[in-house]
């Protein structure tokens, strides 16, 4: 296998984040909060240090700001080392982007998505790919036949090439996809209940292959719909089989409940794991001060105040303040950037308006709170008429998915009932 000193990655910030408006308001994918205390992004950089791969770049086109200054702030190697993480902005011309990655003299490329949740050694991906001498690799993971229609399915031959792609194809098109999946090392159990493989949206390619690609077609291309398709009988396509906890999250639907799926017992996606680490932004906050609290099946972040509050299955973010008699039920509360002094506090008693935080006698169920939300007493966010998606007025609150959104920097009036 080349050295590492040969590889690069390319951490794919994806658009504007439609599907995850209003979290994608103010923020670009990647930046979006996970987990109470990481950003998405964490996810594809932390894979990459675990499996020893240090040089990054992290493409981005959308509301950058806030990740350009956490990419910044959380990912300085050693000036003794060769390792970085260095944000590259969509408005740089292709021959500039070129010259950056052309100037590291790389074999080969690994391609990763910025909104993803899985835990994964690039060096058995690698390794596949090496292996077979491919020009390009992709990860599939196994999908059951309920699933498949839902993505872009690839079928291989018994030796794992990638012989044809189909994009979310139904019926007849469908059942052609079906491989024998035992090929790629499922048991036979396994095999016949996921019997069709989807991309992940994870490549390798070799660097020559890619620009001899990129040099046939000059314009924007989506690797997943036109790249991959376009080189499966050309080029040497190699499937690589993940087996692993795997979760696209671009959507309010598919954030929520990984999010919420992190307080179980024993999570899908385990933060706890001492083996391959979450890294992220070393903040340096005092613990989380409790109160005559009654807390289950959540998961409290740093620097939290929470006074006589009732938790139930949530996420609490950093510098969280929840006040008394407060009930939060199957919510992520994403918390806050900074504390209030006293003077600011002060200052929102005397203009009548609630703190950051959420105030006492409150009652919040099935939603998300976005960053430096002020939440008054008493109110009631509830949806209790199952409402399916809406806009609150002047964007105060979000519904999608019957999940509710407070954006970040929202404001909820006392008494406010949703």
């Amino acid at each position: 296998m080349p050295s590492k000193h040969n590889l690069l990655a390319v951490i794919l910030g994806g658009g504007a984040g439609k599907r995850l408006f209003p979290l994608t308001s103010q923020r670009s994918k990647p930046a979006v909060p996970l987990g109470g205390k990481y950003r998405l992004v964490d996810v594809p950089i932390s894979n990459c240090i675990n499996s020893d791969v240090i040089r990054m770049f992290v493409l981005t086109q959308y509301n950058s700001a806030s990740l350009n200054r956490h990419i910044a702030t959380t990912y300085r190697f050693s000036p003794f080392a060769d390792g970085f993480v260095e944000v590259l902005a969509a408005e740089q011309t292709p021959e500039s982007g070129e010259w950056y990655i052309r100037d590291w003299r790389i074999e080969a490329l690994l391609i990763l998505s910025g909104d993803h949740l899985y835990r994964m050694d690039y060096r058995q991906f690698l390794a596949r790919h090496y292996e077979t001498n491919a020009d390009i690799t992709v990860s599939v993971i196994p999908i059951a036949p309920d699933f498949a229609s839902e993505f872009g399915l690839l079928k291989t031959d018994p030796e794992g090439r990638i012989i044809e792609f189909r994009e979310k194809p139904t019926g007849e098109a469908l059942e052609a996809m079906r491989v024998d999946t035992t090929s790629l090392g499922l048991t036979p159990d396994e095999a016949r209940a996921r019997p069709f493989l989807a991309s992940m949206g994870i490549y390798v390619f070799k660097y020559d292959r890619l620009e001899e690609v990129l040099a046939e077609d000059t314009s924007p291309l989506d690797f997943g719909k036109e790249v991959i398709p376009a080189s499966v009988h050309k080029y040497n396509v190699q499937a690589y089989l993940f087996n692993g906890y795997w979760e696209d999250i671009g959507t309010i639907a598919a954030f929520y409940k990984a999010n919420l799926d992190m307080t179980s017992a024993i999570p899908p996606f385990n933060l706890f794991d001492a083996e391959a680490p979450m890294f992220t932004r070393a903040r340096y906050l005092p613990p989380s001060k409790i109160n005559k609290c009654e807390i289950r099946d959540s998961m409290i972040s740093e620097g939290c105040i929470i006074n006589g509050a009732r938790i139930d299955k949530s996420l609490i973010g950093l510098r969280s303040r929840i006040g008394e008699g407060t009930h939060i039920d199957a919510s992520y509360i994403m918390g806050a950037d900074y504390y209030q002094t006293l003077e600011d506090m002060q200052r929102d008693t005397q203009a009548n308006r609630p703190r950051v935080g959420i105030g006492d006698g409150s009652i919040i169920r099935r939603a998300i709170i976005d960053k430096n939300v002020r939440i008054g007493t008493n109110v009631r966010l509830l949806n209790e008429a199952g409402v399916e998606n809406a806009d609150g007025p002047d964007g105060s609150y979000y519904i999608r998915d019957r999940i509710i959104i407070v954006p970040k920097n929202g404001l909820i009036p006392d008494g406010t009932v949703v």
